[in-house]
Formats: structure tokens, sequence, C-alpha cells
């Protein structure tokens, strides 16, 4: 195309537009470099400086395996690695059914209201994954709602081992069955109908084409829900640290080695051992995802849904109970924020959201957070979008693009305590010239973006690539720069995506404590540490009052969003129609 434009355009001007192309190609050139070393700065360089510090002793001496050997060792450790395998196995056994039966019901029947039950199964996403701890507390707590039989209404009590073992995994459930629910949601939409045309004329009965058909169809979405619900209930310090008890995991463990043990290089060593499940889990996925891309073919035709009031009546069944148990959860929380003292004085009271009183010391680390997640947001979403686009529209240095790629969707791999203790060993060893930002927004803010940086740049990287390339090439052609195609063309058609990156960074600075705990400094405080502190110290109504303002906010902020760009979505959208 490109080259059919030059022969139709006077020499000089081809000249001038090849000058201009060379000098362009030079600048990105330059700004591919940076992007590489940015990307090593602030991932590759963390993560050695924390495999350094477990082959070292207190005084920076290499000690070889010596930690390594040491861990081995340590019935302790070897027991928490047990109990979090035992934990995660037991989560993912029991979310991936539970989110498999609602994606099933709200793709494969004509039930009314799956918006609504939709949204009430991504509501724990919005919470800070302490908070379903809190709840469940309030619920099967030694003076929980249920636990007590309704405080003694009931003629009955429904006591469970809620400290340990059952309260994780009950937590992690919660915690991951969003995750599975969206991604079964995803593959259960792509399925081909002509199988269940083919199935239905064989006399196939309804429970045989749910084994031959529907399941193996779904096969690597449900493969790729048991690998997150995995990886995630693995790394996840929020709720064993409420409900845990005495039952150890890692996540846990790298707490009390690095905070209670002042244990650094153990520390180290716990971090690796954590890594490596995430590591092989990540693997697994991205072959999955690929497998899963590749089952949509052209010929593919959409699943037809049949009227079937026996099988909606299930459908209405099962949904309204998952929704009923989620309100109950956020619920008991909510009312736990309201009442005086829980279960003594249950007339309402605002005085919980006064945290001057508590653990929290004010109102400060909730301001704190919004300001960490509103600069995440913004600075996380134009970091993003423009590696993105430099890595997918580049054109030159192809190997460092492609490394630049695979350094952008590592984090993917590194749980948040991960990032959070290898920003400790590299940001605050005294010779680093970024030591000033240890201690300060700077670093929380570097930490949440890093974090959370993979979905969102593969985000941009796949709105990326629905543009059409003709767009540069007929731009180069007319001798106008990559920069104003970039900010007239290439951002407006992908301001949908833009604003959803940036949604998704704030959401996600909100609620995430695993890879802050290491980092906030004394006097900044943030939301979802103080409600673990509030919690440590007692202070469980003011960290339910916490949690409710967290997930509020971000409710208000989806809503904003969804209400806000509505318009704006449909309008950009609009071009990919005729």
């Amino acid at each position: 195309m490109k080259g059919k434009i030059d022969q139709a355009l006077p020499s000089q001007w081809v000249r001038k537009s090849n000058q201009k192309l060379r000098e362009s190609n030079g600048v990105i050139k330059l700004l591919l470099v940076l992007v590489l070393l940015t990307l090593i700065t602030v991932i590759v360089l963390p993560l050695f400086a924390m495999f350094k510090q477990a082959f070292m002793d207190s005084d920076g001496n290499l000690v070889g395996f010596t930690h390594f050997s040491s861990y081995l060792q340590s019935r302790s450790l070897i027991q928490s690695m047990l109990n979090t395998i035992t934990v995660s196995t037991a989560t993912t056994a029991i979310a991936v059914p539970l989110a498999f039966g609602l994606a099933f019901v709200l793709t494969r029947t004509n039930i009314k209201g799956k918006s609504f039950f939709k949204a009430l199964a991504m509501l724990p996403l919005f919470a800070p994954t302490m908070m379903h701890g809190l709840a469940l507390t309030y619920l099967f707590g030694h003076q929980g709602l249920i636990s007590t039989g309704l405080f003694g209404l009931l003629p009955f009590e429904w006591r469970i081992p809620l400290y340990g073992k059952v309260g994780i995994i009950i937590s992690e459930v919660i915690y991951t069955f969003p995750q599975a629910f969206l991604i079964l949601c995803a593959g259960l939409a792509v399925s081909d109908y002509r199988l269940y045309e083919a199935a239905e004329s064989m006399g196939a009965s309804s429970l045989r084409k749910m084994f031959t058909v529907t399941l193996p169809s779904v096969k690597y979405a449900l493969l790729s829900a048991v690998v997150i619900c995995f990886t995630l209930s693995f790394t996840d310090f929020g709720a064993p640290k409420v409900v845990g008890g005495q039952y150890n995991v890692l996540a846990t463990d790298i707490f009390k080695q690095v905070v209670g043990q002042q244990n650094m290089s153990m520390g180290a060593v716990v971090g690796i051992v954590l890594t490596i499940p995430a590591i092989l889990a990540f693997i697994v996925d991205r072959i999955v995802t690929r497998k899963q891309q590749a089952y949509v073919t052209s010929k593919s035709v959409p699943y037809s849904v049949k009227n079937n009031r026996l099988r909606n009546v299930w459908a209405y069944t099962y949904a309204i109970v998952l929704s009923a148990m989620i309100l109950l959860l956020m619920g008991a929380v909510l009312l736990a924020s309201l009442v005086k003292k829980w279960p003594y004085d249950m007339s309402l009271t605002w005085s919980n959201f006064d945290f001057s009183n508590a653990a929290a010391g004010g109102f400060d680390p909730f301001w704190n957070s919004i300001e960490m997640a509103a600069w995440t947001a913004v600075i996380g979403t134009i970091i993003t979008f423009l590696f993105a686009y430099l890595i997918e529209n580049g054109r030159v240095y192809r190997p460092i693009r492609q490394a630049a790629y695979f350094l952008s969707i590592l984090p993917l791999a590194l749980p948040g305590l991960v990032i959070g203790l290898s920003f400790i060993y590299f940001f605050n060893h005294p010779s680093n010239p970024f030591h000033f930002i240890y201690g300060t927004m700077i670093i929380l803010v570097l930490a949440n973006v890093v974090h959370f940086y993979s979905v969102p740049f593969m985000t941009a990287t796949a709105t990326l690539k629905m543009l059409d390339k003709e767009f540069d090439n007929v731009s180069e052609s007319m001798n106008v720069s990559k920069l104003r195609t970039f900010y007239r063309i290439t951002v407006p058609l992908s301001l949908p995506a833009i604003l959803e990156m940036a949604v998704y960074f704030f959401v996600n600075a909100m609620v995430t404590v695993s890879a802050l705990v290491f980092l906030y400094a004394s006097d900044l405080r943030i939301a979802s540490v103080s409600i673990v502190s509030m919690d440590d110290a007692g202070d469980t109504a003011a960290a339910a009052a916490m949690s409710v303002l967290v997930v509020l906010l971000n409710v208000v902020v989806r809503f904003l969003y969804e209400a806000g760009t509505a318009r704006l979505r449909r309008k950009m959208s609009a071009w990919q129609k005729r």
C-alpha cells in the first residue's frame, strides 16, 4: 500500500518522507531501548537482588545453599508448604465447579436478570481479601450470626472450625470464585452449536451432551481456571492473615520471617519457593490460552438457547443461592460496621467509621489509598499503553521488542509478596541511586504498577492489534509524524481500552495488600494494610468499616466508568461496523 502511494507522489516528497521516516525510526529505537532498560530496572534487578539475598548471610557473605538446606530441615516451614498445597488444592476443587455452574447458568439458559447475577458474582473482586475473612468471622466466629443460631433466636447452632484450614479455604473460594467465573464464562461463550445439533440427532441425553460436548469444548478454559485458582490461593496473604490462626502457609511465613524475625535471607528463600509454582502455573496458562484461541474457527456457530422451564427453575435456584451467599457475606461486614458492639449492642452507629481511636490512627490511610490508587491508575495506564504501542508498532529492533514483551508479561507469574520483597532488597540498598524512593508514595505506586502491569499490557496489545496497520502506512506516506498519528488516531480509537485499564489499575491498587505490606512507611499507611493492623489489634468493627469504604469506592468508580463511557464506547466502536 505504501509503495503504491509513493509511486504516485513526486520524488522530492518521497525523499522528504523517507528522511522523516528514518528520523522517526531513530526516535523509536531510542524509546525501545529505554523501555527495555526500564523493565529490567523495575522487574529483573529487584528479582535478582532477592535471589542473591537467598545465597548470602546477614553480613553479606556468600553461603551457597545453606539457607535452602536450613529450610528443608525446618519441619515448620515444610509443614507450611504442605498446608499451602492442601489449601490451594481444596480451594481449586471447590471454586472451579461452583464457578462453572454459575457460568453455565448465565450462558446456557435464558433466565432473566443475568446482568444482576453477574454483577453480584463479581462483587468480591472489589473487596480486599481480608474482608472475606472478616465476613466469615461475623458469620461463623465465636459470636457469629450463624454459629450462634441468629444470636439464640434459632433452636440450634452451626459452628465450624473457622480459624485454620477451613476458614482459609472458604475465604480463598470467595476470593478466587470471580476469577474462575470470568474465565469459564468466556470459554462457554465460544462453544460450537453444530456439535450439540449432531448430538441431538444421535439421541444423546442432556447429561451425555454435558460430558461429551460441553466439557470437552471448554477443557482449556477449565484448565486455565484451575491454574488461576490454584495460583491465587497459593500466593494470597490477606485471608490466611485474618482467619489462619495457627495454621501457617507460605505467604504468612514470608511475613513472619521478614517482619517478625528480620530474617531477610530465609524470607528470600521462602519467596523463591513461593515463585516456583506460580511460574509453572504461568507457563501452563500461556500454553492453554494459545490452544483455547485456536479452538474458535470461522465456521463455529453460536450457541442457541432453547426454552426449558424445568432447567430454568434449577438455574434460578442455583443463581439465587450463590448470589444470596455473596450478599450475606458482604451484608455481614456492612452490618458489623454499623452496630455499636457486635453482638451485645446491635444499635446503629457511625462511630466505627471514626478511625482516630483505632489502629489505623485516623482517616489518613483511606485518603492515602485513594491518592496511591489514582497515581497508579494515571501513571500505570500511560506507561502501559506507551510501552505496548512501542513494542507492538515499533517495527524496528525486533529482538529488543521480543525481550520487552517477555518482561511485560513476566509479572503475571510473580506473587505480590515476591514483588514487595524484591523491592526491599533492591531499593532499600544504600548504594542504589533510587534508594530515595524507599518509604515514599513513589515506591508504593511503582510496586502497584509492576504488580498489575501485565493484564493492562495484554489488553492494550490486543487493542492495538485490532487497529488497521494502514493508518500508519497512510500517515507515513502523507508525511504525518508518528507522534501526531499516535494522539490523533491511535489514542482516540483505543480510548475505551485505555479507560478500562485505568479502572483496573485503580480497583486493584485499592484492594491489594501483599506487595505493599513490606513497603509502606509508618507515616504513610494505606487502607488495606490498616485493615490488617486493626484486625490484629482487635478493632474488628473498624476494620469492617474500612473494608466497606473500599468496596463502596470501587463500586462507585466502576459504576461511573460504565455509566460515563457507555456512549463513548459505542461511538468509538462504531468505526468497526459497516
